[in-house]
């Protein structure tokens, strides 16, 4: 059903993983690892034009609040009205509401999808997600781009002692499946790659969120609803991710960190180019409505 988002992000894994393994041999861990980090890159890399255009609408629309509170208050009693003149303020100023959710948009199906394509290596498991299949009958079942050998070269690849495509709590039958290729990791060899992840991910998320909050505008924060969310972002999302890790792929939790960390350094980059630029926004000194039917026209 989602194979046109399985096949591209198993291809841009294929193809980093040809690139990293030809120097450092198809079956190193650190080749997967790596070939994980870089389809993060590649995708962030397509969305930074994108994450620009988000940036700079955030700084239009704080440029324009005082017009938008005059907008409110004069048609307070109409919400329509209220609605369609916002409307036509935003866009004579270029403001695009997608561009906030384009990149957040754009990285879920590729989450998702990494997310199936590494539990596919290892299809021995039962129950949702997982298709049942004998050790044998995975290792020679092809991934969609990735062939029967590649599979095989996934199982045998270790990262510091753990299968990447293993989790925390994986159960005793997936982890059988890697024992011809390498041996049966242990819960604790995985845990000693994953909880490190784990944590590092929980951080880099809490310092993107103050890094955001850091930047809202005094009166935005003041909002109890921001204030909510705001604190679910610094606090509970970080929380989340260690609760939620143990049951994630150590390559999952590599694509967490890698993601959070290009996040990091890139909205301190942009935004210190921004604040450089100035932004201008035309000013609108009144908000323009129909003249009541028999008034005279008001001379100045």
């Amino acid at each position: 059903m989602l194979d046109f988002v399985y096949y591209p992000v198993s291809a841009v894994l294929w193809f980093w993983h040809r690139v990293f393994g030809t120097v450092l041999g198809p079956d190193n861990g650190f080749a997967w690892a790596l070939a994980v980090i870089f389809l993060v890159f590649t995708l962030r890399a397509l969305l930074i034009k994108p994450f620009v255009g988000q940036i700079r609408s955030q700084l239009v629309m704080k440029k324009l609040k005082p017009q938008l509170e005059a907008v409110r208050k004069k048609h307070s009693g109409d919400r329509a009205r209220q609605a369609t003149e916002t409307r036509k303020l935003q866009q004579e100023n270029g403001f695009n509401p997608l561009m906030g959710c384009l990149p957040l948009l754009a990285q879920g199906p590729v989450f998702i999808g990494l997310l199936h394509v590494l539990r596919s290596f290892n299809r021995t498991g039962t129950g949702f997600g997982h298709l049942g299949m004998t050790a044998q009958e995975n290792a020679n079942t092809a991934n969609y781009v990735f062939s029967a050998a590649d599979v095989q070269s996934f199982l045998d690849a270790r990262l510091f002692g753990a299968p990447i495509s293993a989790a925390v709590n994986s159960s005793r039958e997936v982890l059988e499946a890697f024992g011809p290729f390498g041996g049966v990791p242990s819960v604790w060899s995985i845990a000693f790659v994953a909880v490190p992840l784990m944590i590092v991910a929980a951080i880099a998320t809490h310092l993107n969120s103050r890094a955001s909050i850091a930047r809202q505008d005094s009166t935005v924060g003041a909002d109890q609803q921001t204030a909510i969310m705001n604190k679910l972002t610094l606090w509970v999302f970080p929380a989340g991710v260690l609760v939620g890790g143990p049951v994630l792929p150590v390559a999952v939790l590599l694509y967490w960190v890698s993601n959070n960390i290009w996040t990091y350094v890139q909205q301190h980059i942009v935004y210190r180019r921004i604040d450089r630029e100035p932004v201008v926004v035309p000013e609108v000194t009144s908000v323009v409505t129909a003249p009541k039917p028999g008034a005279k026209p008001r001379r100045r």
